[in-house]
């Protein structure tokens, strides 16, 4: 985690804006969501008279869930484009060599399609697990009845312990293909490779790292929401309807705003993270540290990726080491 603190204050601006651009798109999408949900009308307390009535008020219920699930999937593509693109500042920190933002993006251009790939097909597969699980859990409720909540909750527990399995075996595959210049199977399948043996390790440090950033965000947001309320409160305490609602929609684009700082932060935090546990991988199989001090020495490459060109080699150095390995024999 040092080595990622230091590695985003090497490249503050790199790193910490790119993830303020993503984090700035996707505020932006959430506010506009949110704006469209504030102004909806509130269903008729008499209820619905008419089938009209209700699909116009239901109809832009369901145009604002699909646009937050939207802004929701498209953040998921963006992180995963970033997490490979931010692989090259770190990989070049080890050489203790900062990076600019426009470096960054012209060494990752030729990467951003297998990116793309890559997110769309994390999504495709997340979606298309969630259809799944979804359908089985309605015909085991609608064949056992009540009964079925008896296998449904241990199914769910269950995809959600694979869903887990899975991710953090993927975890570096944005980090491989951009390094290694590797297409989108070939990454996955190198991550898989990567990570055997060292799965509740970097499942340790993930869940750390996230719970690290989640508890963080709700300590600074927590108390901006409960001042929002009290100044709400102490301006304007008997505010008309029009005057609640331009409070609201300030306050919520402050809220907005900060959140943006806060996850652009985490989001670096976090895919710094992931990219220094891809080098350290590589460290322990390829014995790219190395590699690294050939380079340090040599200076060689000095606007290249590190790790780029070196070879790969699977399993040439295991850690923890086997028994006997490197030590005397005879």
């Amino acid at each position: 985690m040092d080595g990622s603190f230091q590695t985003i204050r090497r490249n503050a601006r790199t790193m910490f804006g790119s993830a303020l651009v993503v984090q700035a798109i996707i505020g932006a999408l959430s506010g506009v969501a949110s704006m469209g949900m504030l102004g909806m009308s509130q269903p008729p307390a008499r209820g619905f008279t008419s089938q009209d009535e209700a699909m116009r008020f239901f109809g832009p219920v369901f145009g604002a869930v699909i646009a937050v699930l939207g802004v929701s999937l498209l953040a998921m593509v963006l992180s995963s484009i970033l997490q490979g693109v931010m692989a090259i500042p770190v990989a070049r920190s080890a050489l203790n060599r900062p990076t600019g933002f426009k470096q960054m993006w012209s060494l990752a251009r030729s990467r951003i399609w297998s990116l793309l790939g890559f997110a769309f097909l994390m999504l495709g597969g997340s979606l298309l697990f969630l259809v799944v699980l979804t359908l089985l859990a309605a015909l085991i409720l609608t064949g056992l009845g009540p009964l079925g909540l008896l296998l449904v909750l241990p199914l769910g527990l269950g995809a959600v312990v694979v869903w887990v399995w899975v991710y953090t075996k993927l975890l570096v595959t944005p980090a491989a293909i951009t390094i290694e210049e590797l297409g989108v199977v070939a990454g996955l399948r190198r991550s898989w490779s990567l990570t055997a043996r060292n799965w509740w390790r970097i499942f340790g440090i993930t869940l750390l790292v996230g719970f690290m950033v989640g508890v963080i965000a709700q300590v600074i947001q927590i108390p901006l929401t409960l001042a929002s309320g009290g100044m709400t409160a102490v301006f304007s305490p008997h505010a008309s309807a029009q005057q609640a609602a331009t409070t609201t929609t300030v306050l919520l684009v402050v809220s907005l705003l900060v959140g943006a700082l806060i996850g652009a932060v985490g989001l670096a935090f976090q895919t710094s993270v992931a990219a220094l546990i891809y080098m350290d991988l590589r460290m322990r199989r390829d014995g790219l540290d190395v590699e690294l001090l050939r380079l340090l020495e040599t200076g060689e490459e000095p606007d290249g990726v590190p790790g780029r060109r070196s070879p790969r080699h699977a399993d040439a150095r295991l850690w923890p080491p086997v028994t006997g390995q490197g030590s005397p024999t005879g």
